[in-house]
């Protein structure tokens, strides 16, 4: 998966409110959604001089001034370096064909299910994340789902799919404190590259933060491959 394949995965299945194009910025409104969706990149040739233009532009949308860094920006991040910024959130992307993943988990392990019950948008709220989030999952088009995990007769955790083309990005995976370490996740994964595999993807992928060690081996032992990463510059 190319960067630039990666970041339209992205963009499709987990996107801003608005997207404009400033100079050779493109400056993403995400009204509280999160980084991802509030990020600024560099879209064309740029000079040291332009970075005050998406500064003003962020600010004008309350927005934090944030840039995501991606394979080849590395100029941009040395420029953003030297303006004070520092690296927050580095990120690894993870995929793997679907024929390559285990089997849909047991009967009544998982459901998926759209909209989301008030189970899982509390499962997702005990996890930090509220109505701005979720809002980004209304908001996009195509193929989706969520997929709610139970473990000992009980909600477990819930994570958000979407489809873009053939590819199958999932979101906001969360477990409850008190069921990890059970399997929920691991189930919430396989339903959700089965429920991809039903709706014509033929590729299962992720983003998760290089600091989450537990989850990272979670997707290698599942054979999903490091295909990506990228970083955010915040000032």
């Amino acid at each position: 998966m190319t960067p630039e394949m990666l970041l339209e995965v992205m963009e499709a299945t987990w996107g801003p409110a608005s997207a404009t194009r400033q100079g050779p910025w493109t400056v993403r409104n995400g009204l509280g959604g999160g980084k991802r969706v509030s990020a600024t990149t560099a879209e064309s040739d740029w000079q040291d001089t332009d970075i005050p233009q998406a500064e003003v532009a962020m600010a004008s949308l309350d927005q934090p001034a944030l840039f995501l860094i991606r394979d080849g920006d590395g100029l941009l991040d040395q420029a953003l370096m030297a303006r004070g910024y520092r690296i927050t959130d580095p990120v690894v992307a993870y995929a793997a064909p679907l024929v390559s993943l285990p089997q849909a988990p047991d009967h009544m392990t998982t459901f998926p299910h759209w909209p989301p019950m008030a189970i899982a948008a509390d499962l997702w709220a005990e996890g930090g994340i509220g109505p701005a989030r979720l809002a980004v999952m209304e908001r996009v088009q195509g193929p989706k789902t969520t997929i709610l995990g139970r473990a000992q007769d009980r909600a477990a955790g819930t994570a958000f799919v979407a489809i873009h083309e053939n590819i199958a990005m999932l979101h906001a995976l969360e477990v409850t404190p008190n069921q990890r370490r059970q399997g929920s996740a691991h189930n919430i994964l396989r339903a959700a590259a089965a429920w991809a595999q039903q709706n014509g993807a033929d590729t299962l992928s992720l983003v998760v933060t290089v600091a989450n060690d537990p989850a990272r081996r979670l997707y290698a032992s599942l054979g999903m491959q490091a295909v990506g990463q990228y970083h955010y510059r915040q000032k």
